[in-house]
């Protein structure tokens, strides 16, 4: 018996996938969360074969927490739930050594199969997704760049960033203005979109 780890924070997709996996003669779900910061504490209770991961997690991304349970339980295999939309993160994902992945909008029938695979330890890799993946180089920005533009996404102003980071608000403008031209946006809203899909923001 395979046992699962699910991870999702969207009631509807969790129950949907619930209830295709307990279709499944060989295939157990013991534990379910809603939140990256549950994955370890749920995975540590009750040692699954197999986490399978959402990317968008609230508190405590996808990537990060199941990495921590790579460390933690090294025995379990994670499964990770992504979207072609995030190359950058798939990418992040191997970095962390993340091996299978399913795309949220493959067929119903895929999902078992995807969480045998990865229960054997198989890699499981979506062509499409990571050709997707290996388009976006490394990033072109540099770590105080990454961090102001990752600021300015969660809605702080210059002023907030630069009281935050203790420069001036005209070094921070400076910094997102040169990220702007790196990431070949046309504003900083762009700028933003950019960087994110290609998994450039720190989390």
């Amino acid at each position: 018996m395979i046992r699962v780890l699910l991870a999702e924070d969207m009631h509807m997709i969790r129950a949907a996938l619930t209830a295709l996996l307990r279709l499944e003669p060989d295939i157990e779900v013991v534990a379910e969360v809603t939140r990256g910061d549950e994955i370890v504490p749920a995975g540590l209770r009750t040692r699954p074969d197999v986490a399978v991961v959402d990317i968008d997690l609230p508190v405590l991304d996808g990537i990060t927490a199941a990495a921590d349970l790579l460390e933690r339980l090294p025995a379990c295999r994670v499964l990770v739930l992504t979207a072609l939309g995030q190359p950058g993160q798939v990418r992040r994902a191997l970095a962390a050594g993340i091996e299978a992945f399913l795309v949220k909008d493959a067929p119903g029938d895929r999902l078992a199969d995807a969480v045998r695979r990865t229960a054997a330890g198989l890699r499981v890799l979506d062509a499409e997704l990571v050709s997707a993946a290996l388009q976006y180089g490394e990033s072109p920005l540099t770590p105080r760049e990454s961090t102001v533009l990752r600021e300015a996404a969660r809605g702080s102003s210059a002023e907030d960033i630069a009281a935050a980071l203790h420069l001036s608000p005209g070094t921070v403008r400076n910094y997102l203005t040169s990220a702007i031209t790196k990431t070949g946006a046309r504003n900083k809203i762009d700028a933003i979109r950019i960087a994110e899909d290609a998994g450039w923001l720190p989390p």
